[in-house]
This record gives structure tokens, C-alpha cells and sequence, in this order.
């Protein structure tokens, strides 16, 4: 038989003695704590998150390409963003400027219109005048016979003028019927007052002997009678 040597048995000093005295002591120690909670320890594990994992887009669990993946995109969205800020910022600069000009240019186009020339006053018609004789008083009776729309001719006013008065405003009739009735007939067409009443022209003077009064008024009664002045040729 070989010989076999046995090892010789460690010695134990006091100082492991006391090492291990302390380790015995001490796990008995975890022993009886865990032992003597082991409710509260499950209820605390009991309610206690679970860690939450990210997940991809299929829902699968993100793996370590698809996390750097993921933060690859991040970094580009926020590159994005701060691009579009500053083409935005440079945008308003322009438009800014823009409108500038424009206001600019419309100032300029803006021009007041100019006030049209006043048309010139047309002149105050200067009143006609008349001769104070015969024919002047005939030619301003023509005129507002005119206006009137009573018919006559210078000629036919003249001849008849001169048949009865010879042209004289303040003629008097006073041997004639009428005379012997009381209504001479006067001026230079020679009329009674009752018919230079009923054919008296307004806008000419209410007295007999007016000439312009005179004539008008004797022209108006021709007309309704005779058609005309002119178609008288003898007393009326």
C-alpha cells in the first residue's frame, strides 16, 4: 500500500474564531428577518412597476439597431425644425421688405386728381334796350308778343298804329260811341278800358296809355277776334 500523508489538521487561532462567530451570527440574523416578513417583502414586489421596455413599431421589444435608429431620426426631425425656423426668420425678412417697397410705390402712385377748371360764368345778358319813339316801342311789343304767343308783324302794327293815333301814345277818341258812352278809346292802337282790361298782358304796365301796355293788349284782343293784328284794315 502507498503511503499517504495526511494533511495536517489547520489550526485555528482566536482571531478566525472570532470571524466566524460574527459571519454565523449575522446570517442568522438575515434568517430570522426575512423569515419573519415574508408577507411585506411579496406585496412590496407584489406592487412594484415593471420596468417598461420600449417597443418598435410592430410592437416588438426595440432592439439595440433600432434605438440608434430611432435616435438617428430624432436628430434629423430637430435639424428639420431648425432649418424650417430659420428659412421662416429669412421668409419674414423678405416679406417684410416687400411690403416695404410696395407701400413705397403706392405713395408714389397716389396723385391727387386735378381739380377740373371751372367753367367760366356765363355773362349776365345785358338787358335789351329800346328807343323810347315809335319804333322801339313797337319792336319791344314784337318781343313779348313773341313770348306770349300772340301773332304780329311790324307792318301790321304800324299800319294800324298810324290809322288810329298817327302815332301819338296819349291820342284821345272823344267823339266817337264810345266816347258818347263814357269809355273813350285811347292810346296809340286806340282802346276802350273794359277791352284793355280783358286782354291786358301780364308783365306789362296796368295803365292804358302805356305804349308797350297799349299795343300788346290790342294785339292780344286782334288775335282772339280778327287772327291777327295784321288782318286788321279799319276800325276794330
Amino acid at each position: 500500500m502507498p503511503n499517504f500523508t495526511l494533511p495536517r489538521p489547520a489550526r485555528l487561532t482566536r482571531t478566525h474564531k472570532v470571524s466566524a462567530a460574527l459571519v454565523a451570527t449575522a446570517g442568522c440574523a438575515a434568517a430570522l428577518a426575512f423569515t419573519a416578513a415574508p408577507s411585506d417583502a411579496e406585496t412590496t414586489a407584489a406592487h412594484a412597476p415593471a420596468a417598461v421596455k420600449p417597443v418598435s413599431a410592430n410592437g416588438l421589444p426595440m432592439t439595440a439597431k433600432d434605438r440608434a435608429d430611432d435616435g438617428k431620426q430624432a436628430r434629423a426631425v430637430a435639424s428639420s425644425v431648425a432649418a424650417g425656423l430659420k428659412v421662416t426668420a429669412v421668409e419674414k425678412q423678405n416679406h417684410a421688405a416687400d411690403q416695404a417697397a410696395n407701400r413705397s410705390i403706392e405713395r408714389k402712385a397716389v396723385v391727387a386728381p386735378k381739380a377740373a377748371p371751372k367753367a367760366p360764368k356765363a355773362p349776365k345778358a345785358t338787358p335789351k334796350r329800346y328807343a323810347n319813339n315809335l319804333d322801339g316801342w313797337i319792336r319791344e311789343s314784337l318781343d313779348i308778343m313773341k313770348d306770349k304767343g300772340i301773332p304780329g308783324s311790324y307792318e301790321g302794327l304800324h299800319r294800324n298804329i298810324m290809322r288810329e293815333s298817327s302815332g301819338n301814345p296819349n291820342a284821345v277818341n272823344d267823339w266817337d260811341i264810345n266816347a258818347i258812352n263814357g269809355v273813350p278809346s285811347k292810346g296809340l292802337l286806340q282802346v276802350i278800358q273794359p277791352t284793355f282790361d280783358a286782354y291786358h298782358v301780364a308783365g306789362t304796365p296796368h295803365k292804358l296809355t302805356d305804349p308797350i301796355a297799349n299795343i300788346t293788349a290790342a294785339a292780344n284782343y286782334a288775335a282772339d277776334r280778327y287772327g291777327s293784328i295784321d288782318n286788321v284794315d279799319s276800325a276794330y
